[in-house]
């Protein structure tokens, strides 16, 4: 209480007391003179800000790579996924499939692999390419209670009645701004009925993308998504679907309709290749006028095993220490810096039991295991399986020992859960981040031990 008492008397200047309503409402306010346009002088010891919120650098700071920062941050993004076509790296074979797939088959696609490898930016530089030949996007970032409702409506209020049959550029409502939405009732939306609204579009292709489609937990939405892929397919309707998630996105929509499998494209985004990583670097040295040697490369390319979010994170932090020493050149033990910040950074996102069961795990003796049951549910997309494990094994009896571990994590619930399908029993790590995590602190302990 003594320490709540004290707080509240050093706040007490900028506490006010609000009568507006009914009752009285206690409320912070700032003190007099708090604001952004309240000018103080910043005492010299303390961190400040190098930019401005205009994004240009403070005049009054001295340090000359400033500039350089800022260019950084457009180069590598790992907190987001990419959309500038200057550093996309790799893919191109991707994209060219994609592109193929749409525009000569007019299939529907789903794009699925594990978190991190890069769908939301694949599906970015997508919609640049088809935004360039003029097709209509609609962009929907599925949640848990997203509905099928909702995303037909968002697709129906981003399609101009230009491009609807029964009207034309002269029709009163496509001069008022019209959309197909406003041909919509205000009931529920039926796959059959979406299918029927969306086969009026005329004179151009529109794209619905869903990302993060495995967030929705209804089955429902699953299948109607899926029922309106096979009737807009039927119908040769000027309408595709472009599906991201995870594997069992895919699963789920063929097990709801059979069918569907002749209308889709389905495509697993693999890890990219070390020359994929190296393309991602040099694009990033272009954009940000850092230079990195070629052994800070190579340890971002052993460290990142294939994964573009990782790639992106160890780049930027090495960089930023290199910066911070006054170089604009990069070497190899920036990178080993930034291995230690990323595992911090990655640590931070997960839960303090994830957290507690790992370390617990380390004390005990058993980080390799652990390691190598990571590795194993990274290569297999997420969900790995007892074989998988036994594959990735030196030997039998460190294959027995992961098998057993698994078995006991996903027993207690710790880290791990089961995720059986109809050919084997499986797994998968509760917690995303855990296996990059486990992944960088396995290698860290081996440089450890090796030195």
């Amino acid at each position: 209480m003594a320490l709540l008492d004290g707080f509240r008397a050093r706040m007490g200047a900028g506490r006010k007391r609000l009568t507006t309503g009914p009752t009285p409402i206690d409320r912070w306010a700032p003190p007099e003179g708090f604001g952004f346009r309240m000018q103080r002088k910043w005492e010299s010891g303390l961190p400040r800000f190098r930019l401005t919120a205009s994004d240009q650098v403070e005049p009054h700071h001295t340090d000359p790579l400033a500039s350089v920062r800022v260019s950084l941050r457009n180069a590598f993004t790992p907190s987001k996924p990419i959309t500038d076509q200057r550093v996309f790296a790799g893919r191109t074979n991707t994209l060219t499939q994609l592109i193929r797939s749409i525009e000569d088959e007019q299939l529907h696609i789903v794009i699925h692999g594990e978190r991190g490898i890069g769908k939301t930016s694949v599906l970015n530089i997508l919609a640049e390419a088809a935004q360039a030949a003029r097709y209509v996007q609609i962009y929907v970032s599925c949640g848990e209670r997203s509905t099928f409702d909702e995303v037909i409506r968002a697709a129906a209020a981003g399609v101009p009645l230009l491009y609807v049959s029964g009207f034309g550029p002269t029709h009163s409502d496509t001069e008022k701004g019209g959309s197909l939405l406003d041909l919509m009732s205000d009931g529920p939306v039926s796959s059959r009925m979406a299918a029927d609204l969306l086969a009026k579009v005329i004179g151009t292709r529109l794209l619905v993308f869903l990302d993060e489609f495995e967030r929705c937990e209804s089955v429902e939405f699953r299948t109607q998504i899926a029922e309106l892929m096979k009737d807009l397919s039927d119908r040769s309707a000027r309408v595709q679907i472009v599906v991201a998630g995870i594997a069992s996105d895919l699963t789920e929509l063929m097990e709801a309709i059979p069918s569907i499998q002749r209308s889709i494209y389905a495509l697993e985004l693999p890890r990219m290749t070390a020359d994929e990583i190296r393309q991602m670097v040099t694009k990033g040295e272009k954009v940000s006028g850092v230079t990195f040697g070629s052994p800070a490369t190579d340890l971002i390319v052993t460290l990142a095993a294939g994964f573009p979010y990782l790639a992106s994170l160890l780049a930027h932090h090495a960089a930023i220490a290199a910066l911070d020493a006054g170089r604009t050149t990069v070497v190899r033990e920036d990178v080993a810096g930034a291995a230690k910040g990323a595992l911090e950074e990655l640590r931070s996102r997960l839960s303090r039991r994830s957290q507690w069961h790992i370390d617990e795990t380390v004390r005990q003796g058993g980080l390799a295991v652990l390691g190598s049951i990571a590795a194993a549910a990274q290569s297999a997309s997420g969900r790995f399986s007892v074989e998988d494990l036994a594959t990735r094994a030196k030997s039998e009896k460190e294959s027995e020992l992961q098998a057993r571990m698994a078995e006991a994590l996903a027993r207690e619930g710790a880290l791990l859960r089961e995720a059986n399908d109809d050919y084997s029993r499986g797994y998968s790590f509760i917690e995303a981040s855990v296996p990059p995590y486990l992944w960088l602190l396995s290698l860290q302990s081996n440089e450890a031990k090796a030195a």
